[in-house]
């Protein structure tokens, strides 16, 4: 299958772009500038182009059999009126684009899979949510909804749309644990806040095989939560990655300093959603890495 991706370059592009190559797909990356195309996989090809812009590169859609769509600015950092501004537009503009570009009553399947994020469902506290759950109304909440409906007007051209709301990714060389690790080699690594708000994550590796798994059951579109159906609090995160990196887990980061520090997006990290895969499990996806404390050792040891 011939897949274009938007925003492959990143740290889950990285890692999805090898696995679909070696599953004998043919990928290629849509990137801004050929500096961008450093360091990623042999064998993937590129065009260039500004996905938050019309432009050329919206033509080589039509000799794509697939699209992802993982382009967005990043948000962990503090909230500016100019940084959701980027977190907004790098997301809804861009989708609006790439459907654009979708040709209009397509002669063959095309899929699109769009990147949202379980932060769609708002913040909760112990209540479990599935796909069929309703948004949040808070300003993560609002950006993915307006996102995910971006990418569902593909629907009207024909193609198959699958909403592939992630949890916090965990691999090696970068996202999340990127910054958390570093904090626990020089002991002072703990839970935030209370530790008690939920953390719904997902292995790399598990991420995808998803991918992979979807391209194969095209019955699924719609929303897909690509997440372990394990979710931990964040203080039984805390102690798992303390065990992994054999360092101590217990100096926790007071949520005023997350507030005074991370602005708005603290609530982000202080509060949280215990969000599960149900799709994924009911029809059949088996994860790798399930378990907070074995999907920690093996990023921790890779």
């Amino acid at each position: 299958m011939k897949i274009l991706m938007a925003g492959g370059t990143g740290f889950v592009g990285s890692y999805l772009a090898a696995r679909l190559l070696k599953d004998g797909h043919e990928v290629t990356i849509l990137i801004r500038s050929s500096e961008e195309a450093r360091g990623i996989s042999s064998g993937v090809s590129f065009v260039q182009g500004n996905p938050t812009q019309r432009g050329a590169w919206q033509e080589a859609i039509r000799n794509h059999d697939a699209l992802i769509n993982l382009a967005g600015a990043p948000i962990f950092t503090k909230w500016t009126d100019e940084q959701k501004r980027a977190i907004r537009e790098s997301r809804v503009s861009t989708t609006r684009n790439i459907v654009e570009g979708i040709e209009t009553n397509l002669e063959k399947s095309f899929v699109l899979f769009s990147t949202s994020a379980v932060g769609y469902y708002g913040f909760h506290e112990d209540e479990e949510l599935t796909e069929s759950s309703p948004p949040g109304d808070d300003f993560l909440a609002t950006v993915a909804s307006e996102w995910e409906g971006e990418a569902l007007k593909a629907q009207q051209k024909g193609a198959r749309v699958a909403i592939t709301r992630f949890g916090i990714v965990l691999g090696a060389g970068g996202g999340a644990l990127g910054q958390m690790i570093p904090l626990f080699k020089k002991f002072v690594g703990g839970p935030i806040g209370s530790g008690r708000q939920w953390f719904s994550w997902v292995h790399t590796q598990d991420l995808t095989e998803a991918f992979l798994f979807l391209l194969k059951h095209p019955e699924l579109s719609g929303p897909v939560n690509v997440c372990s159906p394990n979710p931990v609090r964040n203080k039984d995160l805390a102690k798992a990655l303390g065990e992994a990196l054999h360092r101590p887990s217990f100096v926790p980061a007071p949520g005023f300093m997350i507030k005074l520090v991370l602005g708005e997006f603290g609530s982000v990290i202080l509060k949280g959603q215990r969000v599960l895969p149900r799709r994924l499990l009911e029809s059949g996806f088996v994860f790798q890495h399930p378990e907070i404390r074995e999907a920690l050792k093996s990023v921790v040891h890779a």
